[in-house]
């Protein structure tokens, strides 16, 4: 048995180098087979680019699934106005403008809100304000003032903006997705208050709590309640409001995305 042991040891010693070429063999055919497949897909999503232009620069929601079938193949349409996506969508250069839009409103804003504003609200300011884009290389006709933008078009160009090292960046709260212009990191007991504000039944009125609210909510204690609202409150993302010994945070961000909402089903 222990010869027999040895003899298989040195079968597959003998067979080692044989068995490893052959897997590298099979691993260059196959990388070159993926790259081919690559290049083929790369090649049919220009042509599909080409055919849908139009619908890609005006449509929000044509340009976000075209947007999601570039992502798995590594094809970055915002990347380069120089290159052949950005001469033939100019899509990177709709961003950075967008971006541009949004920036401002955030910072002309954070007084207010202390730096925190609902990506639905920037959408609502831009809509009010009459902002429209226009896409490189596209004539502007009398029918096509500017293209349309929605909400996952100002997520887009935030992380377009996040990627320069900006400080600016997105967070989901609840239901919303925040857009967040200050390097303050804000941690899960932040986002659980906002969430709270956000609720209706929460005890409250909308986008305003009280301590006991978030301890009822959350079943934690009044310390460690109080810690997260102080840290809000101090970097002006809640306000405080005192009336007959009762202490309020308003949330401005949260508030004034539900009085947009509303304002806008009425």
């Amino acid at each position: 048995n222990i010869m027999a042991h040895r003899r298989g040891r040195v079968g597959v010693g003998r067979a080692g180098p044989k068995f490893t070429k052959k897997a590298e063999e099979i691993k260059a055919v196959t990388l070159t087979s993926a790259i081919e497949t690559v290049e083929k897909l790369e090649v049919k999503l220009a042509e599909f680019a080409r055919k849908h232009r139009k619908e890609i620069q005006h449509d929000p929601a044509f340009r976000k699934k075209f947007l999601e079938m570039c992502a798995p193949l590594g094809v970055d349409p915002l990347s380069s106005e120089k290159g052949f996506w950005g001469k033939m969508l100019g899509i990177g250069e709709f961003y950075y403008e967008l971006a541009v839009k949004v920036a401002e409103v955030c910072l002309a804003s954070k007084s207010r809100n202390g730096g925190i504003i609902s990506v639905s609200e920037v959408k609502h300011i831009l809509t009010k304000r009459g902002t429209k884009f226009q896409f490189a290389h596209v004539a502007v006709d009398s029918q096509q003032k500017g293209c349309q933008y929605s909400e996952e078009d100002i997520i887009t160009s935030i992380k377009k903006l996040s990627i320069l090292g900006s400080g600016f960046r997105t967070i989901e709260v609840g239901t919303s997705v925040m857009i967040v212009s200050v390097p303050t990191e804000l941690d899960h007991d932040h986002m659980e208050i906002m969430k709270i504000a956000q609720d209706s039944d929460s005890g409250s009125e909308l986008g305003c709590v009280t301590v006991k609210d978030v301890c009822d909510d959350t079943k934690w204690n009044k310390e460690r309640a109080k810690r997260a609202l102080d840290l809000l409150l101090s970097k002006g993302m809640a306000w405080l409001d005192v009336h007959e010994g009762m202490e309020s945070y308003w949330f401005p961000s949260v508030w004034k995305e539900s009085s947009d909402s509303s304002r806008q089903e009425n």
